[in-house]
């Protein structure tokens, strides 16, 4: 494709941009929340938009996969012989909005306030998906096809796992087969900082369980008399880590992989104050691992973190009891080699051995995923470069990602392919939390850098 024409697509997307827009808020207003029952109708009816946006665009083979879970969303253009495949990936699914009190405005009608849409999903993923539809869009519309072949995989469970979606891709291996994947799923270090992922953490979560008395206790009868559950998971969790966040589990760190002198030295480049981040995050002070930097503790040291802790009586006023029953949900983000089923294992013996007596814990594992290192020097990464760089006119960075996304580990164990992590949120964007936001700024050029990438592919 010559330059003329390559600036013929880019004019497309940048005339189109309002109603590249407007069709995102549809996509937004569905509360396609994975995790919770009532929203399966939603659930539902957010894949069958995708569907209808996939074949509206000119996609000619457009697919919906019922699960045992919520549906997957497979489209495919695959009529440019010769040349490279590259498979996109991205979920459709969000976070609950809870708590809904600390929304500035509905969590799932679009609001655009200093060139920020605020909605659950803007940027995790839907906004970020919606990226990679509307490039191969401006392709189809001006062209009449794309440079390369193209297969999109849309999912509906990354926020609870992905356990559906890991055995499509193993019994479609095949009609997934290509030379790359590409995924937007992550976030540039700063606003306007074209960032390329370099690697991400894996995870392990897990729900410890104590059980003590048969029913709840009448604390003045029966204190001091029982193990009180609360406690007892207290005790444990505190086992878990030392004061300086090391974290204490047996073999815990063995075969964590350290940063190479490249790497120190990137990350040290990076424009990033320290103050600004505690000051942003609205902690009075930061705290991390000994002897490692805040970079370093974010993109590639291993965590472990209680999300959750469930016990006994928490409405208003007061009620004196010896709770027969505590729970908490731990996660640990993973770095290069770590394994999750050996952390896992090593973390369920752990919490037994440290289990005062008179109580029982049931360990019970929810989802786990491998971590992942990219290839900097691949010609799908290279590609992703150049294309970042001439959408933002900037210099690429590659830094770790302290997120996981198990399905990267995926497609290079069952596919045998790498990702191109090239993420277009920031770190300030609130996922998981209230007032989830995503950058205008960011959709508009994530549009064009997709579509660069593209092109750039087909000289492959």
């Amino acid at each position: 494709m010559n330059d003329a024409f390559m600036d013929q697509v880019l004019s497309f997307i940048r005339a189109n941009r309002q109603r590249f827009l407007d069709e995102l808020f549809t996509l937004l207003r569905i509360p396609s929340v994975s995790t919770k029952s009532e929203h399966q109708e939603d659930m539902q009816r957010c894949a069958q938009l995708l569907v209808e946006e996939f074949q509206n665009i000119g996609m000619p083979v457009v697919e919906l996969h019922q699960t045992p879970g919520h549906p997957i969303v497979y489209g495919e253009w695959l009529q440019a012989p010769g040349k490279p495949t590259v498979l996109i990936y991205g979920h459709y699914d969000v976070q609950p909005p809870e708590p809904l009190e600390e929304w500035h405005s509905p969590p799932f009608e679009p609001t655009i306030k200093n060139d920020e849409l605020f909605c659950r999903g803007s940027a995790d993923n839907k906004g970020q998906l919606f990226i990679h539809v509307k490039a191969a869009e401006a392709f189809l519309k001006q062209r009449g096809r794309l440079p390369i072949n193209v297969k999109f995989l849309i999912e509906g469970e990354e926020e609870v796992g992905g356990e559906h979606l890991e055995q499509f891709i193993v019994e479609n291996k095949q009609k997934l087969q290509c030379d790359a994947a590409l995924v937007s799923d992550s976030h540039m270090f700063a606003k306007n900082l074209p960032t390329l992922v370099s690697s991400l953490r894996g995870i392990v979560y897990l729900q410890v369980d104590v059980q003590g008395p048969r029913q709840d206790l009448h604390s003045g009868c029966f204190g001091g008399a029982v193990q009180n559950p609360a406690n007892a998971l207290a005790t444990v969790i505190a086992k878990l880590k030392d004061d300086s966040g090391r974290v204490l589990i047996p073999g815990f760190y063995d075969n964590v992989r350290e940063l190479s002198a490249t790497e120190k030295s990137m990350l040290a480049s990076l424009p990033f104050d320290e103050e600004e981040y505690r000051k942003e995050l609205g902690v009075k002070a930061l705290f991390g691992e000994s002897g490692f930097g805040v970079l370093t503790h974010v993109a590639a040291r291993p965590t472990l973190d209680v999300n959750g802790i469930l016990s006994g009586y928490t409405g208003e006023g007061a009620k004196t009891i010896i709770p027969a029953k505590a729970t908490a949900k731990i996660s640990m983000r993973l770095v290069p080699h770590q394994d999750p089923e050996e952390i896992m294992a090593a973390t369920e013996r752990f919490i037994q051995q440290q289990l005062p007596p008179g109580v029982a814990a049931t360990v019970r594992r929810f989802h786990a995923g491998k971590p992942y290192m990219a290839p900097l020097d691949s010609v799908a990464m290279q590609t992703a470069t150049k294309a970042l760089r001439q959408a933002f006119a900037k210099e690429v960075v590659y830094l770790g990602e302290g997120g996981s996304i198990p399905v990267v580990q995926s497609f290079k164990e069952q596919l045998g392919v790498d990702t191109v992590l090239m993420g277009f949120g920031v770190p300030d964007e609130n996922l998981h939390s209230p007032n989830e936001k995503f950058n205008l700024g960011h959709f508009y050029k994530g549009i064009e850098a997709s579509a660069l990438f593209l092109e750039g592919m087909a000289q492959h």
